[in-house]
This record gives structure tokens, sequence and C-alpha cells, in this order.
């Protein structure tokens, strides 16, 4: 996977849980349905791998 792919996945990740997020009336600013916490997941897991991968090639 490139850098600009992972780029893409992780806004798009970022993308669906706020368009989740303002349509769910379950998820707050401290808790979320089991949609929206699976959703946020996804979107750390891939935004820390992008951060990880810009750091490194910064080395």
């Amino acid at each position: 996977m490139t850098r600009d792919d992972l780029f893409a996945r992780y806004q798009a990740a970022a993308a669906a849980h706020r368009t989740h997020r303002a349509t769910c009336t379950l998820c707050t600013d401290t808790s979320r349905c089991s949609t929206g916490q699976r959703l946020f997941e996804a979107f750390a897991r891939l935004q820390d791998a992008y951060l990880n991968c810009q750091r490194q090639q910064r080395r």
C-alpha cells in the first residue's frame, strides 16, 4: 500500500465517521454507539498508520 492509498483510506474513514456522527442520536463527544465506535476505531487506526508512515519518511 502506498502512502497516497493510505491517506485516501484515512480520509474516507474520517468522512464516514463524521457522516455517522452528524446523524446518530446516540453518539456524543464522550460515548459512541457500536457503529460509531467501529467507525472511530477504523479512523484512528488508519490515522496512526498514516502518521507513522509520514514520520518514517522524514528520517
